[in-house]
C-alpha cells in the first residue's frame, strides 16, 4: 500500500510563472552540492511563450518542496508553469483526461491508474531513447524501465512514465544504543538476521515489534513483509507473475513466503506482546518498543516514512537507525532486491514545454534540489549523494542506487479487491494462526471471483 501521500483538503492551482518570481531556495552557482551546469544548460531552452500545466499528488509540505524545485525550471526557461493537485487526485486526472482537458504533465504514484490512462490512449510515448537513458542512469535501471512501460489502446507496450521520487520499504529499524549495549551487530544476510533473532531470544529479549492495525486498512504492514520475502526467495519474474495472478496466490512460491512471515509473527518468543498483539497493535504504535527502557524489542520492519511516528525528539542516526532488509547468502543469484514505491511523470498533453520538462528530470539538479530539502530519495546514480538533507536519506539513496532489482509494492499493483482487500484480511487470518496454504487459497478464491 502506498503510504507516502498525506493529502490535504483544498484544491491548489496557483501559477508558478507569475510575473513576480519566487525567490530561488539555493542561489545558482553558490552551493557546490548541486550540478549548476544543468541550470546554465536550462537557460538555453527558450519557453517564454509557453505555458506548462502539471498535475501531481503533492500537497501540503511536499507541495511547497516541489514548487521550490519547479521554480528553477521557470526562471531558467521563462515558461509560465501552473502546478495543481486535488485531495481526490486519482479521480480528478481521470475526469480531466476524459473531458479532453488534461494537464501537459501528470505525475502519479499508482501504476494501475497509469495503465488505465495508457490503454485509453491518454498518454504520449516518451520514446526508446528516454527508456534507454533510465536503464543506463538509474540503479536497477531495467526495473525502472519496466515500471514505466505500459500497453496502449492496441495492446502495444511503450515507455510512458518517467520515475521521479522513490520510497524505500526494504528497511529494518533499530536503536544503535540498544545494539551496542547488548553487543549485537547489524546483519548482512537473512541467515545472520536469523542468528541475531535467536541470540536476542537467548538473551531474554524479543526480536521484533510488529503491528498490523490501521483502521479499515488493518493488515497492510504484513503485505510489505510478504513482498520483501518474495523478492528474497524467488526471482523477480516470479514476483511479477504473482502480482498479476499469472501464478495463483496459492502457488508454493507464495505460500512459502507467507509461511516465513507467519513463523515470525505467530511465535510468542519472537514478537513483543506475543502473537495476539500483532493484529491488535496499531502500526503507528508498533515501533515504540524499540525506545522502551528496557527495550521491548530490537527490530522493526517498516518503510522510510515510519520515523514520523517515533517518540518526539528521536534523532535519526543516533537514537534510531535502519539497515537494508538483507538477502539470503544461500541465494546469491537474487542479488540485492529493493521493495518500494514512487511517483512517475507522464505527458498527457504533448507540447514543447512538456518535452523540455521530461528532459529536466534527466538532470541531476532536478533531483538534488529536492534531495537537499528532505523527503526525497532517487535511484539516479549521477546525483551528488552529498546533496541529501540527512545521512538517513543518503543511505536510502545508496540502497536504491546499488539495488540489483527494484519492485513496486505488490499490493498496489494488484486489483483493489485483492491488494487493498483480500490480501489485508488474509494477513489478519495468517497472524491469527490460520495455515499459510489456507490463507493463500482464500485470497485466490477472491481473485477468481473478479476474473
Amino acid at each position: 500500500m502506498h503510504k507516502g501521500l498525506f493529502l490535504g483538503a483544498a484544491l491548489a492551482a496557483l501559477a508558478l510563472g507569475a510575473p513576480a518570481h519566487a525567490e530561488l531556495k539555493f542561489k545558482p552557482g553558490e552551493d557546490a552540492r548541486f550540478h549548476w551546469q544543468d541550470f546554465d544548460d536550462l537557460q538555453k531552452v527558450d519557453l517564454k511563450d509557453e505555458t506548462l500545466t502539471i498535475f501531481g499528488p503533492w500537497r501540503g509540505e511536499d507541495e511547497a518542496l516541489v514548487r521550490n524545485v519547479l521554480e528553477y525550471f521557470v526562471q531558467a526557461t521563462g515558461v509560465e508553469l501552473k502546478y495543481s493537485s486535488s485531495e481526490n487526485y486519482e479521480q480528478q486526472i481521470v475526469i480531466d483526461t476524459q473531458a479532453g482537458s488534461p494537464p501537459n504533465i501528470a505525475i502519479l504514484p499508482q501504476p494501475g491508474l497509469i495503465q488505465d490512462l495508457a490503454s485509453k490512449g491518454f498518454l504520449t510515448p516518451l520514446g526508446d531513447e528516454t527508456a534507454e537513458w533510465v536503464k543506463e542512469n538509474y540503479g536497477a535501471g531495467r526495473s525502472w524501465v519496466d515500471l514505466g512501460t505500459y500497453k496502449d489502446k492496441d495492446g502495444k507496450p511503450g515507455f510512458y512514465a518517467f520515475p521521479y521520487k522513490a520510497d524505500v520499504k526494504s528497511l529494518v529499524w533499530y536503536s544503535p544504543d540498544n545494539f551496542e549495549e547488548a553487543g549485537y551487530e547489524v546483519p548482512r544476510t537473512q541467515e545472520e538476521l536469523q542468528a541475531l533473532s535467536d541470540k536476542i531470544v537467548a538473551d531474554g529479549g524479543k526480536p521484533w515489534c510488529i503491528g498490523l492495525g490501521s483502521g479499515g486498512a488493518t493488515g497492510w504492514p504484513a503485505t510489505d513483509w510478504v513482498e520483501d520475502i518474495m523478492l528474497r526467495t524467488q526471482p523477480p519474474e516470479t514476483y511479477d507473475k504473482w502480482v498479476t495472478n499469472d501464478i495463483p496466490f496459492n502457488d508454493p512460491a507464495v505460500v512459502g513466503a507467507l509461511d516465513i512471515f507467519s513463523k515470525i509473527a505467530t511465535d510468542d518468543k519472537l514478537v513483543d506482546g506475543g502473537a495476539s498483539a500483532v493484529a491488535a497493535t496499531d502500526f503507528r504504535d508498533s515501533p515504540k518498543g524499540l525506545f522502551a527502557v528496557p527495550p521491548k524489542c530490537y527490530l522493526h520492519h517498516q518503510a522510510s516514512f515510519i520515523p514520523s511516528f517515533f517518540p518526539e525528539g528521536t534523532k535519526l542516526g543516533q537514537d534510531a537507525d535502519f539497515f537494508y532488509f538483507p538477502p539470503y547468502a544461500s541465494k546469491p543469484e537474487l542479488g540485492n532486491p529493493v521493495l518500494g514505491a514512487g511517483t512517475l511523470a507522464m505527458i498527457t498533453k504533448d507540447s514543447k514545454a512538456a518535452r523540455a520538462f521530461i528532459d529536466f528530470l534527466k538532470m541531476p539538479l532536478a533531483h538534488e534540489l529536492w534531495m537537499a530539502q528532505g523527503s526525497f530519495v532517487t535511484p539516479f546514480k549521477s546525483v551528488n549523494q552529498e546533496a541529501y538533507a540527512s545521512d538517513a536519506l543518503k543511505k536510502q539513496g545508496e540502497i536504491l542506487a546499488t539495488a540489483s532489482t527494484f519492485r513496486f509494492d505488490g499490493s498496489d499493483l494488484m486489483p483493489g479487491k485483492i491488494g487493498a482487500g483480500a490480501f489485508w484480511t488474509g494477513m489478519i487470518d495468517l497472524v491469527g494462526g490460520k495455515p499459510a496454504g489456507d490463507v493463500a487459497a482464500e485470497i485466490q478464491k477472491s481473485w477468481d471471483a473478479i476474473k
